[in-house]
């Protein structure tokens, strides 16, 4: 009797075995197909596998359930059930990254979609790496999800928002990249920072399910566009293309530690900030660029002396020109011992604008001159003792001095504080007398002053309100 052979009733061989894998593989990294591919890139997108390489270190990339298949819909091409989950390195750090599949099925999300998330998340909390979402398209898949109740979802967003026991929580960072509704959403809401490119969208429902539902006919960006979802605080930062995405995500990771349980990450010291960037002063080629450039700078530094809150100036180096001017604009400065500031504009054949109006009236009209005219540096000490500077501290306290001192003013009342500095900044402009007649007696009016006159009273701690 002769031996069996490949493909005889005795089974597939292991060669049989690898080709299978090997032809699933290779089936899973077309994603939903070339059509579906194309009809992605033409809405302007990029897959998720480039947005992937895009945003993780070369090489670096590991998938996770690359293989797995939907419970329905077995008859149909659904490469990783629509959902890319892996990990990968971004300069040099391990993070956990969930990709949406747009190109299938809409990305839409099913049980083993989420389940493949829901593995990835426990994963990467445990083990301490940072978790990377990107956002486009989503939501439940009919009839897929259909008699689910939400907190019986394979995914628990609890795990998601809440490490378990004993693991440290982890930095979480979404980047929204196209019309985000669902699952896709709920994903950025619970991330700590989130960036969305100008042509994306993010809502909990989109606009067809809007109309059926109210019969009000929205497009994408009227529902969450990039004004609305920066206004309702559901996106931190808009950017142009999703490679600035993937950069805002980058720098936001470098500032943090992977897990609370880490310290925090130590880049070498940079040059200190001295003001303007003189070289990019050559490319104003027109008097128009010129005259908005220079109106910017002075409704920038007006902006922070009008602002209704005090502004507290850390300086803990040097500050000359741009910087000088920032601090001659806020209400209080503090500075290090090493810290020395100056006007040097002069010397490239400028002006400070907005420090020939301030420093007058601070360090005086012949002192004001010499920083201006001659270009003299002046150290923490000098500031102290002109008045530019309110309290000088060794370098290491400056944060925390502060940052008491903000506590102090915090703790007063705040109508009070915003009435008390905006009619110091009148009298400077010399017109405060009939502005403090009416604001004053504003002021006995509030319920921040019976309460603070009851608190004296009393002999205990004002609890002030704001009005």
């Amino acid at each position: 009797m002769a031996p069996p052979t490949a493909g005889s009733a005795a089974g597939p061989t292991m060669s049989d075995h690898i080709a299978e894998s090997r032809r699933r593989h290779a089936e899973a990294l077309e994603m939903g197909g070339a059509q579906a591919v194309d009809r992605h890139r033409a809405s302007g997108r990029l897959p998720v596998r480039e947005r992937i390489a895009l945003l993780t270190d070369e090489g670096s990339w590991f998938e996770t359930g690359a293989l797995a298949q939907p419970e329905r819909r077995m008859d149909k091409k659904v490469p990783g059930d629509g959902v890319v989950t892996g990990f990968g390195r971004i300069d040099g750090r391990m993070v956990g990254l969930i990709g949406i599949d747009a190109t299938v099925l809409a990305g839409t999300t099913a049980p083993v979609s989420m389940r493949k998330q829901g593995r990835l998340i426990e994963q990467a909390q445990r083990f301490g790496y940072p978790l990377v979402l990107l956002c486009d398209a989503d939501g439940g898949r009919i009839p897929d999800v259909m008699g689910w109740r939400f907190s019986g979802l394979p995914l628990d967003f609890q795990t998601f928002l809440k490490p378990r026991p004993g693991e440290p929580p982890v930095p979480r960072a979404a980047a929204v990249l196209g019309p985000s509704y669902g699952d896709s959403a709920l994903h950025a809401s619970t991330a700590h920072f989130v960036v969305m490119v100008a042509a994306a969208a993010i809502a909990l429902s989109g606009p067809s399910v809007v109309e059926a539902a109210i019969g009000e006919q929205l497009t994408d960006a009227e529902l969450g566009g990039p004004e609305g979802a920066q206004a309702t605080g559901n996106a931190h930062m808009v950017v142009e293309a999703e490679a600035d995405a993937f950069d805002a995500i980058a720098t936001f990771l470098s500032y943090l530690p992977s897990s609370a349980a880490r310290p925090a990450p130590v880049a070498p010291a940079a040059p200190p900030a001295t003001g303007g960037d003189i070289e990019a002063f050559a490319e104003l080629g027109s008097a128009a660029a010129r005259r908005d450039f220079v109106a910017d700078c002075l409704r920038t530094f007006a902006a922070i002396e009008e602002c209704r809150v005090p502004v507290i100036a850390a300086v803990n180096g040097w500050a000359l020109g741009g910087g000088c001017e920032l601090a001659l604009a806020c209400d209080i400065v503090l500075a290090a011992e090493h810290a020395s500031f100056g006007l040097p504009e002069a010397s490239v054949g400028l002006v400070p604008g907005f420090g020939v109006l301030r420093a007058p009236e601070i360090l005086g009209r012949h002192t004001a001159k010499l920083l201006v005219l001659a270009g003299d540096r002046i150290t923490a000490a000098r500031a102290y003792e002109l008045g530019l500077v309110q309290q000088v501290v060794p370098g290491r306290e400056l944060v925390p001095a502060a940052l008491r001192l903000g506590a102090q003013i915090a703790a007063r009342a705040p109508l009070a504080v915003e009435v008390g500095k905006r009619m110091i900044n009148r009298g400077i402009d010399r017109g405060a007398a009939g502005y403090g007649v009416e604001a004053v007696a504003m002021l006995y009016a509030t319920r921040d002053a019976a309460e603070g006159i009851r608190a004296f009273a009393e002999r205990r701690e004002p609890r002030f309100e704001g009005r």
